[in-house]
Formats: C-alpha cells, sequence, structure tokens
C-alpha cells in the first residue's frame, strides 16, 4: 500500500510539472509584453493578494454608520457629538488591548539594541506615578503593576499618546523583521545567533555598528549585503541586476530585497482614527441583514443596560467600570465586574467584530487630534483631523538615499506643498536652497551656509510671530493671530482624542459617542490604547454566500 501511494503520488507530481510548465505567463492587457521574463526586460507582475492582517489584529469590514449617533444624552452640555453619517473603510483592529508584557517586549528590545543609551530606555517607560492619589494608598501599583508577572495581561497604562507612537512604530518594524527573517528574505534569526548554540553569534543592535532594520529604509534598498541578505531572497529579472560572486566564486544568481509591490511586508501598526474606533466599538454589524440595521446600540453590546441578560450569566456586569461613587468592584463574595482596578485584555464578552473591552477598562488614545466641532467639519470619507504631512530627508538626492537618525530610522521633515514637486525642486530643498529664488543668471540661490530649507522656514515663521503682540482674549487686539489659533486659546494640536470609558469611569462613558481629551505628553492610569492597520485592497471581508456580479478575465494578446 505504502508503495502504490509513492508511485501515485509521483505521477501526480510529475502531472503538475508538466501542466505548470506548459501554462502560459501572464502578459501585460496594455502592451502584449510578457511579464516576468529576464529576456525581455524583466517586467513583473506580483501575484494578486488580499494580505492578512498582522500579528494580533483582527478584520472590521467598513461601511456608513452614524457617528455620534449612540449617544442619547450630553450631560457634559459639550455640544460635542453632533450626529453626522459617515463612511468606514475596512480595516484591522487589535483584538486586545496593548498589555504590560507587550509593552516589556518593546523595553526589552531596547535595552538589548541600544544597551549604553539610558535616555531612549527611560523615555520608553510608562509614567508608573499615575497610581499615586494624594489621599489614597496606590504605592503597591507604582511598585508592581507594569512588571510583575501578576499583572503581564492587564492593560499597560501610564503611557501618553507620543509613546504609543512609537510603540507603533516599533511593532510596525519588528514585524516585518520578523517576517523576512522566518522567509529567508535577510539572515534568519538562528544564523543571526551562530547557528543557535552561541558560536559566531552576531551582536546585536547597535553594539553590531549596524542600525536595526527599519521598514522605510529596508525598502528603500538601505540594507543589503553580509549581516542582511538571507538565502531565499527574491530573484532579480532586471537586465541592470548586479550579479554576485556565490561561495565557489563563480557568479549567482541574481536577486534583490523584498519590495513593496511584492505583497510580503504588513502595513504599519497605528492608532486608530476617532471615527474607525467608534465604529469598531459599535459593532452594528450584528444587527444587519441586507443593510438594514435591525436595532442600535448603546453600548458594544445589546440592550438598554449594563448587565447580561443570557440565563447563564444574567445579571453581570458586561464591563469593568464604576457602579457608582465609591463602587469600584461591587460586594465581597460576589463582585459586580471582578475587577478592583483594570482586569486583563481578555476580560469579559467580545462585541460582534470580536473585540475585547471596546468600553470599560481603559480609554483608548485615537490619532485625532481634538476640536469640539470635528463632525461638523471633517470629510464623510474616512474622517480623520490631525494630517501632519511629512517628506523623508534625502541624504544624498541623486541616489535616492534617505537620511538616517541615530536609531536608524528616517528623517521626516514638514512636506512643503501638497502636490508632487519638479525633480529640480525637490533636489534644491533637499540641498538647502530656496527653489522659488533665482539668481540674475538663472540658478537657484542658496540660502544662508548650514541653513536648510526646513530651518528656514521655520526662522521665517518666527520672525512673523516677533511682530508687536498684543494679546486679547476677544482678538479684537491681537496682531499677530487674528483666529487665536494656538497662541491666545486652548485650541491647539497637542490635545488628542480618548475614548472607550474606563475602570474608573461611570457609565456614561462606555457609549462609544462619548469622546474626551488630553494632551499628547500627559498620561493616566485610566487611559491604555490598541493598534489598528490599514487594509489595502477590496473591502469586503467574507465574500461569499453573497450575490456578486460575474467578471470576464481579459484575453491575453496573441502577435500575428
Amino acid at each position: 500500500m505504502k508503495v502504490l501511494f509513492t508511485k501515485t503520488a509521483m505521477v501526480l507530481l510529475g502531472l503538475g510539472t508538466l501542466i505548470c510548465s506548459c501554462s502560459k505567463r501572464p502578459t501585460s492587457a496594455k502592451t502584449g509584453i510578457v511579464y516576468n521574463d529576464k529576456t525581455n526586460g524583466g517586467y513583473e507582475r506580483f501575484r494578486n493578494i488580499h494580505p492578512a492582517p498582522g500579528p494580533g489584529l483582527i478584520a472590521i469590514e467598513g461601511g456608513t454608520f452614524v457617528i455620534g449617533g449612540s449617544a442619547d444624552q450630553d450631560v457634559t452640555y459639550d455640544y460635542n457629538n453632533v450626529r453626522r453619517r459617515v463612511t468606514v473603510p475596512s480595516f484591522y483592529m487589535d483584538e486586545t488591548e496593548v498589555a504590560n508584557q507587550d509593552w516589556l517586549d518593546y523595553l526589552h528590545w531596547i535595552s538589548v539594541t541600544f544597551p549604553q543609551d539610558r535616555e531612549l530606555y527611560y523615555n520608553a517607560l510608562p509614567d508608573t506615578l499615575v497610581w499615586r492619589k494624594p489621599l489614597s494608598y496606590n504605592e503597591p501599583y507604582v511598585d508592581n503593576y507594569l512588571r510583575h508577572p501578576a499583572f503581564q495581561d492587564y492593560p499597560v497604562v501610564g503611557v501618553t499618546w507620543d509613546q504609543a507612537q512609537d510603540y507603533c512604530q516599533w511593532r510596525t518594524d519588528r514585524t516585518n523583521e520578523n517576517i523576512l527573517r522566518l522567509s529567508g528574505r535577510m539572515v534568519a534569526w538562528k544564523d543571526l545567533a551562530g547557528g543557535g548554540k552561541g558560536k559566531n553569534a552576531q551582536p546585536a543592535g547597535a553594539a553590531a555598528g549596524k542600525a536595526p532594520f527599519n521598514t522605510d529604509i529596508y525598502l528603500n534598498g538601505q540594507l543589503t549585503g553580509a549581516g542582511y541578505d538571507g538565502k531565499k531572497m527574491m530573484p532579480n529579472l532586471s537586465p541592470n541586476a548586479a550579479v554576485a560572486a556565490g561561495a565557489n566564486g563563480k557568479a549567482g544568481t541574481p536577486v534583490r530585497p523584498v519590495r513593496i509591490e511584492d505583497g510580503i511586508l504588513k502595513q504599519a501598526y497605528r492608532l486608530p482614527s476617532e471615527a474607525e474606533w467608534e465604529y469598531a466599538a459599535l459593532a452594528l454589524i450584528g444587527n444587519t441583514q441586507f443593510e438594514n440595521i435591525g436595532d442600535g446600540k448603546i453600548y458594544p453590546w445589546n440592550g438598554m443596560g449594563v448587565r447580561s441578560a443570557k440565563r447563564a450569566t444574567r445579571g453581570l456586569i458586561m464591563a469593568n467600570f464604576k457602579r457608582g461613587a465609591g463602587d469600584n468592584m461591587g460586594v465581597g463574595g460576589y463582585l459586580n465586574d471582578k475587577a478592583d482596578i483594570t482586569a486583563p485584555v481578555r476580560s469579559n464578552p467580545p462585541n460582534d467584530f470580536g473585540l475585547y473591552n471596546m468600553a470599560g477598562n481603559v480609554n483608548e488614545w485615537v490619532e485625532d487630534t481634538y476640536r469640539q466641532t470635528s463632525f461638523e467639519e471633517f470629510d464623510d470619507f474616512n474622517p480623520f483631523r490631525g494630517n501632519e504631512y511629512t517628506n523623508k530627508r534625502m541624504a544624498d538626492a541623486t541616489k535616492g538615499l534617505y537620511a538616517k537618525d541615530k536609531y536608524g530610522k528616517p528623517i521626516k521633515d514638514p512636506a512643503k506643498a501638497n502636490k508632487k514637486l519638479k525633480y529640480s525642486e525637490l533636489v534644491a530643498l533637499q540641498q538647502g536652497q530656496n527653489p522659488n529664488a533665482n539668481t540674475a543668471a538663472g540658478t537657484t540661490a542658496v540660502t544662508t551656509p548650514g541653513v536648510t530649507a526646513s530651518a528656514a522656514l521655520t526662522s521665517q515663521k518666527n520672525s512673523l510671530q516677533g511682530k508687536p503682540f498684543n494679546p486679547d482674549l476677544r482678538g479684537y487686539g491681537d496682531t499677530v493671530n487674528t483666529s487665536l489659533y494656538g497662541t491666545t486659546t486652548l485650541v491647539n494640536d497637542h490635545s488628542k482624542v480618548y475614548k472607550g470609558g474606563s475602570w474608573n469611569d461611570m457609565a456614561f462613558w462606555l457609549n462609544p459617542a462619548t469622546r474626551r481629551f488630553m494632551d499628547e505628553d500627559e498620561a493616566t492610569a485610566e487611559v491604555g490604547f490598541r493598534c489598528a492597520m490599514t487594509m489595502v485592497g477590496a473591502s469586503e471581508i467574507r465574500p461569499e454566500g453573497k450575490p456578486h456580479f460575474s467578471v470576464k478575465k481579459s484575453k491575453p494578446y496573441k502577435a500575428k
């Protein structure tokens, strides 16, 4: 039987190989050029895929909903949740809040990659002093909450919005680096550690004299050569590709690093936008059939109250919050929400998207900058407030090399235009010149030596703000900033939105439409976060069982 099975498998394998060898290569529908053929210029067509989410994420199918619509009352009288119908594209979101163990992983990487950089490690530490209260004995949480293994599955708190941004960048780079090393596109972890036996192990990070992996720098082709190139790199079909010599001195197959076109690397982890967060928390998908929403929601679960209506769990509190003044956990012997402060990130039932603790436990940072009137002003597709457009600075514009900081990250400058610059303008900006000022000979004039274009613009801005200034709260006598923006009012770009309610909040704040704000460099024991990721490609998550129009493929071109 075993021999028969082996022979059958060999026959099937041979037939599969024959069929594959006879299959036609894809051709361009517009030029007829054959793709993936190194003899005709090496035009490449990549497999059309719908990428899977990064680790820890689940898919959220987007759609239209009324942002601010689940708020049934405005007890703060802030005029802060004006109802507005918007559309949120499909995206990915963390199943749970980022936990203490996740943050300890981040701190460990910093300590082994930059062992001498105490400032970097210190700046990444959460502020555990957020537990201190003048009239409350919370000192044990100051010492234990972040690091003790009993709290490892609890949400990290004491992190600022800025720290959350840094974590998202770190998580993006570590995820993509792990993908490349496990697949052999970069030197494998085992080889990096000397075959797993400690022999010839390569030191990590700064100790190795090499910058750590960064996704943008890698995609720009600046992390190649010894110590980076793996055994299973992508074939390079370009006729201009350099061929490296193999171990035997003979020329090998041209290879290249992974590109974004390969669809292998993940999109960047980031904070969700306010609209994404509210849409995902509300999870009306569980009440929807044929584009009809049967029931609305006040909380991430169905019903008007905060207790479970199911027979087995009837009466249990559905989230970790403060039921009333002085009641954070209920009566001993039958705790109402099973937690005195925060609870593990997988506590309480998930909502209809499969997300845990979208109400209570900790409030969560979102990406948006706070404005009271945001809902009236932003676009109705993928609404967001907080765009700060940047360009990666060039170290060598002629070679297309990015400038890097001491941590191996690309240096980013504020964007100078909302459209693609002319190449001459781009080069002038990168060389610290003023592209709009021409000399008598028609050449580009250079600003003060050693002053970049970014610094020159900053100097110009400061000189404008240096005019005689008469602050007036009504704006009548303000001689500089007639709109009062960020100078004589508290309206500024540093206030960021957080949502969801916490273990120390009343039930009103569990409503997904409620919103509060805090400065981006502040932290509390009630605010944590979770990450999101942009979904590329088709927006439909589960097309099976749904009607679709049939679409014909383009006919292959045949030369006559």
